[in-house]
């Protein structure tokens, strides 16, 4: 057994959630660079409960909600902004307008690192983005300055995958198995059906 911890994050990148059906394969649109990647957290919303028959827990029954991933960046583009949020951004002026928006689903893209070196390969499939916090200040002679925080809240996807049978939230591919073919990996939006094994050459 290995052991490691986790050390490194970087290359986020997002694409939008073009077609999620039940009996076809999602598909989504260009990948495209969001900003520049400090941190990654997850938390999962999860729950159980015990049923009792003949006086004793006999049953336990589970649930999986969203997943809530919170992502330290630096300044996000206006137009990246507008298009996550669902918002307006005329790229005649470069104007970003805040206003109402329009409900649209993301997958993301990242890469973890360990502390061995080793890296995780990451596509979280379907998603939506909150608005995030903007701080400003006045310019002083510390070194102070923003990024912003992300939040995405990633959900199943409606579509049931071939390999699995199931709806899915995320793959991650650990390259440190060095099992899975990777090239072309950041081209488009992986799932648990894109992803193939590595070929062996023959001898």
């Amino acid at each position: 057994m290995k052991i490691y911890e986790y050390r490194g994050a970087s290359d986020l990148v997002y694409a939008e959630l073009l077609t999620d059906e039940k009996d076809t394969a999602p598909t989504y649109g260009e990948v495209k660079p969001l900003a520049g990647l400090q941190e990654v957290g997850k938390t999962t919303d999860s729950s159980s409960e015990s049923k009792y028959y003949d006086n004793v827990p006999a049953i336990v029954i589970e649930s999986t909600g969203p997943d809530e991933v919170t992502l330290t960046v630096s300044a996000v583009p206006f137009e990246s902004l507008a298009e996550i949020t669902g918002q307006y951004y005329d790229t005649a002026t470069g104007t970003f307008v805040e206003g109402e928006r329009e409900s649209k689903y993301f997958a993301i893209g990242y890469k973890a690192k360990k502390t061995n070196g080793e890296e995780v390969y990451v596509w979280r499939l379907k998603g939506t983005f909150g608005i995030p916090d903007s701080t400003h200040h006045t310019d002083d002679d510390s070194t102070d300055a923003n990024g912003q925080e992300l939040t995405f809240t990633g959900i199943n996807t409606t579509h049931k995958f071939t390999k699995t049978g199931k709806s899915a939230k995320a793959i991650n591919v650990d390259l440190g198995a060095g099992k899975a073919d990777v090239t072309d990996f950041w081209s488009k939006v992986q799932t648990p059906d894109t992803v193939k094994a590595k070929t062996i050459p023959s001898a």
